[in-house]
């Protein structure tokens, strides 16, 4: 077990300071065994439909981020869905909550989560989705992209919450009775920078998207932690991870703090960042991809990556000392993207350009759930169970 070596904690929360992912971190990456991901291979996945691709997923959760049984074996899911295109990206601009049901028969697709015209977006991009302790209702907390109605569609990302009434009966679970659409946190643009000011292509689009809830039980406050971009860099690699803080889950006073984590002249994007507390220890991961690196720096692989602290507001150090968890295989170094590690470490993605192939071969979209793999943790040292 390798121990971590924790900066001092602040005396006011969000006052610690920002810490740094830096290139000489990077430059540390070895992969080894525990930090490859097995080859997804065809008999491995399995397509929802012909029709419809699937992407970033995540399930409905407690407050410790375990996924939620709600009877007969039965876990209700979200994920970002799109009609196929003969070109996978075209699905960002398509992209809709779906909801799925997850038992001992595999997937079940149960359409769009929202109502039509529900959302104040052109489209949705991805959040998360916490139950009420009575298991009754639920949170969800999203990313709404541009503005419904408008003519050509734009990159302003916005952190919205909604709620529902989870319906149960003994075949099918559902959602009903949308309501209390809220923006529930602001971008502060000391810190942020504007989610459209970069360009669309992909890889290049700046972020304030991908709200992820964690309660901490140490202090029973409430965090949501998103995607974001440093608003006082002069680099085109800006990627950091952003928080806001509240006294309770459903409170509309979230309070916005100045980034977690930095990767400013790293890399680009550091998305879907999440946090799971294990052995009294915080872990921060988050998914990029090599695209997004510096160039002019050391480039990662395309990968699960983390941190390691004793708080949640800052002294975040690098897991394995590089801060890469694991990444896909070298013959298949798209194969999988998005990671979700859940409260009982295990780790959910969606398949994307898989199979050993060669490099001129076109892309070959999965765009359907992956094989669930499992984390094991310990102190600073992270690896697969493989």
């Amino acid at each position: 077990m390798v121990e971590p070596q924790f900066a001092k904690p602040s005396d006011t929360l969000g006052e610690a300071g920002t810490s740094i992912w830096t290139a000489e971190q990077v430059g540390r990456i070895a992969l080894g065994p525990g930090h490859v991901a097995p080859l997804i291979r065809e008999a491995d996945f399995a397509r929802i439909s012909p029709q419809l691709d699937v992407w970033d997923a995540w399930p409905l959760q407690d407050p410790g981020g375990r996924a939620i049984e709600l009877g007969a074996g039965r876990t209700l899911w979200m994920a970002l869905a799109a009609p196929r295109r003969s070109d996978p990206d075209e699905r960002h601009g398509l992209a809709r909550i779906h909801l799925f049901q997850r038992d001992a028969a595999g997937w079940h697709h149960l359409g769009p989560a929202l109502p039509r015209d529900f959302s104040p977006g052109s489209r949705e991009w991805s959040g998360c989705a916490v139950a009420d302790d009575d298991g009754c209702a639920l949170t969800l907390y999203f990313t709404a992209t541009g503005e419904r109605g408008e003519p050509e569609l734009t990159f302003k990302q916005r952190l919205f919450s909604a709620r529902a009434t989870i319906l149960r009966d003994d075949a099918v679970l559902g959602l009903a009775e949308w309501r209390d659409l809220a923006e529930v946190v602001e971008r502060e643009p000391r810190w942020y920078m504007a989610s459209d000011a970069g360009t669309g292509r992909v890889g290049t689009i700046k972020a304030f998207r991908d709200p992820a809830y964690f309660r901490d039980p140490r202090t029973a406050k409430h965090y949501l932690l998103f995607a974001a971009s440093s608003a006082a860099s002069s680099s085109a690699f800006n990627g950091v991870v952003g928080a806001a803080v509240s006294g309770g889950p459903r409170s509309e006073r979230w309070r916005i703090l100045p980034p977690l984590l930095s990767a400013d002249g790293l890399n680009n994007e550091l998305e879907r960042p999440h946090v799971v507390r294990h052995r009294d220890l915080y872990y921060l991961f988050w998914s990029t991809q090599s695209h997004v690196f510096d160039p002019e720096g050391p480039i990662g692989p395309t990968g699960l990556y983390g941190m390691v602290s004793d708080r949640i507001d800052g002294g975040w150090q690098p897991l394995n000392n590089s801060g890469l968890v694991f990444a896909n295989p070298p013959e298949a170094a798209a194969q999988a993207y998005s990671w979700l590690v859940l409260g009982d470490l295990s780790v959910i993605s969606f398949v994307d350009n898989w199979g050993q192939k060669p490099a001129a071969m076109p892309r070959r979209f999965g765009g359907s759930f992956a094989p669930t793999l499992r984390l094991r943790l310990d102190g600073a040292e992270a690896a697969l169970e493989l």
